[in-house]
């Protein structure tokens, strides 16, 4: 089986320099790829792969060994996460998207006040601790409000119509209807005789012999609460649900046997009223189901931007790796698979 590693990694400290313009730059000695003019250099690659490292150690995980295959995998995502965002970077600049010194500062204010109370020295000891820099985390930052900017840019024109959230709530009924439920108490028992047993004592001894014989038989909570719960109907197995909601309430059944799930004999009462099935009227819903619409919508517009970007670096050459540094397999190959694939 073919193993997929998800890149673990807490901050990405993209280190992009020489961004801006057309064309493509030159590969340097200290970079392990160009995208546009963007140089993706060495230093990010190690520190990605340094923070991949440490994340492994964390899970108890061994680290795959240079020359492995699984150490090709970790190299290859590494690089082109590094890759995909330059490419984000590059078109932020033709989107004239421009992230300031200021800007860093107000984010990097507002993380440590949220996860260090303001104060510098313990933020300089969580740096220390996760093997990181001032610097690295500022450019990750960069990064991030670049990407959020984007994402903001191209999502901008994304809509959800009343009749995009009113066919939602209505083909998907399921999600705004509670089914009938009905509050009851029972025992769970392995054995006819003790299930026959219980039944007796129940009948005539009333609550003190529910708690007393639930909390010696009970398998589950049940056993903590007198044997009382609250099912939805077809929550359980048919002979349970059957039972509990067409007895007449406060009436004990006598015992029934479930020969699917427990193999063993309930002896249920119903509380209380089965209570009918609610629907949530779609007014008290359409906001909430709006939200959602519309940030599945820009996600998908955002994937789909992200799609187009790279082919559109793909083929325009403009992505160039250093020698032993060109992911396997290649991203630009996999999307002119995907689009002839698409097209054909």
């Amino acid at each position: 089986m073919k193993k997929t590693f998800l890149f673990p990694i807490v901050l990405v400290a993209a280190l992009l320099a020489g961004c801006g313009g057309g064309g493509s730059a030159s590969l340097k000695s200290d970079d392990v790829a160009t995208v546009g003019k963007v140089h993706v250099t060495k230093a990010a690659y190690d520190t990605l792969l340094d923070q991949a490292k440490r994340s492994f150690a964390q899970q108890n995980r061994p680290f795959p060994k240079a020359g492995t295959s699984d150490y090709q995998t970790v190299k290859g995502q590494a690089v082109t996460l590094l890759v995909q965002q330059a490419e984000r970077e590059s078109k932020a600049d033709s989107m004239n998207i421009n992230i300031s010194t200021k800007d860093v500062d107000k984010r990097l204010a507002q993380i440590k006040k949220q996860y260090f109370k303001s104060k510098d020295s313990l933020y300089q000891a969580q740096l220390k601790k996760q093997h990181l820099t001032d610097a690295s985390v500022r450019n990750d930052i960069r990064s991030q409000l670049i990407s959020e900017a984007v994402f903001n840019k191209v999502t901008s024109t994304v809509k959800v119509s009343d009749s995009d959230v009113h066919d939602y709530y209505t083909t998907h009924p399921q999600l705004y209807t509670q089914p009938q439920s009905r509050d009851v108490r029972y025992i769970l028992v392995k054995k006819k005789a003790d299930a026959d047993s219980v039944y007796a004592q129940v009948k005539s001894g009333g609550d003190k012999a529910w708690c007393t014989l639930a909390k010696k038989y009970a398998k589950d909570a049940s056993g903590q609460n007198c044997g009382k719960a609250t099912f939805t109907k077809g929550q359980t197995v048919a002979a349970f649900d059957k039972i509990a909601f067409s007895q007449p309430t406060k009436q004990v059944h006598a015992p029934i046997y479930d020969p699917t799930q427990y193999k063993s004999w309930f002896v249920i009462e119903p509380l209380a009223a089965v209570k009918p099935r609610q629907s949530t009227p779609e007014k008290q819903v359409s906001s909430s189901i709006k939200q959602q619409l519309l940030q599945t919508k820009k996600n998908q517009t955002m994937t789909d931007w992200v799609a187009s970007t790279t082919k559109g670096f793909c083929s325009g050459s403009q992505i160039k790796y250093q020698s032993g540094f060109k992911p396997s397999p290649d991203p630009c190959t996999v999307t002119t698979t995907n689009a002839t694939t698409t097209t054909g």
